[in-house]
């Protein structure tokens, strides 16, 4: 799917429409002393191995991509859920 870099689109902080630019929203890196992830690796370790079955196989082909709005006048930055796309290509 094609998509332009800067579109009109509704700001929630100025309360009007304005120039935007699209991004693609990429999640961060996962802290390792988070406290999920410690209860995680507590539960992996020693005998009896994963608290819930791994996936093999995934049904899926494509994933959810989120995209980043940012206001040209304020860099008030919004999400739109994502759609199923194989590819997306911002230009």
């Amino acid at each position: 799917m094609k998509m332009q870099k800067e579109m009109r689109k509704f700001c929630p902080k100025c309360k009007t429409h304005t120039v935007q630019t699209v991004a693609l929203y990429k999640k961060g890196k996962d802290r390792t002393v988070a406290e999920g992830a410690r209860r995680h690796a507590e539960d992996k370790k020693g005998y009896g191995g994963q608290k819930f079955p791994e996936l093999k196989r995934t049904a899926k082909t494509t994933k959810k991509m989120t995209l980043r709005y940012a206001c040209k006048v304020c860099q008030f930055k919004t999400m739109k859920q994502g759609q199923r796309i194989r590819k997306l290509e911002i230009g």
